[in-house]
């Protein structure tokens, strides 16, 4: 409204009566994805069955390469009391545009510390090039999944493993959301000021991997929304806002999915870019 001070007094009601005509479709989508994710959760909880990589079909020209072959394989890395259940509309989208290395990792519910954690994160991705044999990978990480990925990438030398990191609704400065949750430890760890948020803020000099950040103006909870981007000198960092979803529905919205695919396929953004996404 500031950038039209003469606008119509009847008209200007009207526009503030479309946000909460907003936050509604949001919070009825947020309802609806976790009903459909608590009906998925428990198949989530067995580890994914690993798969040999398909032979390749015959044919006349056996010599030419199959497409996605030369994509590294992708991880995908749930958030807090979640599971890999999360990442099936996900995976599901990647493998139908080509992505033949897929990994989703879970990590134990009871994990309370994102340094062991990453450090674990770091042990299946040496196992995954060894299988594939591949020297990188990408992740892409939900709400606390990417602040492991992210600690595992510039506190553990990560970054000579992973090529690009998607964090979807991670909170890179902390979150202040639901206090009382602060009684688990790995939710103090993703307070604003907490040792791991004050770590991740050190300098990070020469560190290669790229990051893509998704942040939504609708997460409840990402407090404040923008402590879902990433703003640090050292990296090399593009934030994406998403507009019209929350926190749930972040991995699960093909507007993102596809955002998420031009990420993986992209090769360098530049420093300190910004994009946006609007599923609205």
């Amino acid at each position: 409204m500031k950038a039209f001070p003469f606008f119509p007094l009847c008209l200007r009601p009207v526009r503030h009566l479309q946000i909460p005509a907003v936050l509604l479709r949001a919070a009825t989508l947020e309802l609806a994805i976790l009903a459909g994710h608590l009906l998925l959760y428990p198949a989530g909880l067995v580890p994914e069955r690993r798969e040999p990589d398909p032979a390749p079909a015959p044919g006349p020209n056996p010599q030419l390469p199959t497409p996605g072959a030369d994509r590294p394989p992708a991880v995908l890395l749930h958030g807090f009391v979640d599971n890999r259940s999360v990442f099936v509309l996900l995976r599901r989208s990647l493998a139908r545009h080509g992505w033949r290395h897929l990994e989703c990792l879970n990590y134990s519910p009871l994990t309370c510390d994102i340094r062991t954690a990453a450090e674990l994160l770091g042990r299946h991705i040496e196992e995954i090039c060894a299988r594939t044999g591949r020297s990188e990978v990408d992740i892409v990480g939900h709400s606390l999944g990417g602040l492991i990925a992210r600690y595992y990438v510039q506190c553990l030398g990560g970054d000579h493993r992973v090529r690009t990191l998607v964090t979807l609704g991670t909170p890179h400065s902390g979150t202040s959301v639901a206090p009382l949750a602060s009684a688990h430890p790995i939710v103090r760890q993703m307070r604003p000021g907490s040792a791991v948020i004050e770590e991740l803020r050190m300098p990070a000099p020469g560190c290669r991997t790229r990051f893509v950040s998704f942040w939504s103006d609708l997460d409840q909870l990402m407090v404040p929304v923008e402590t879902a981007c990433i703003d640090h000198p050292d990296l090399i960092a593009q934030n994406v806002q998403v507009s019209g979803i929350g926190h749930l529905a972040l991995p699960v919205h093909p507007a993102v999915a596809a955002g998420i695919r031009q990420a993986l396929e992209s090769s360098q953004p530049a420093t300190g870019t910004s994009g946006a996404v609007s599923v609205a």
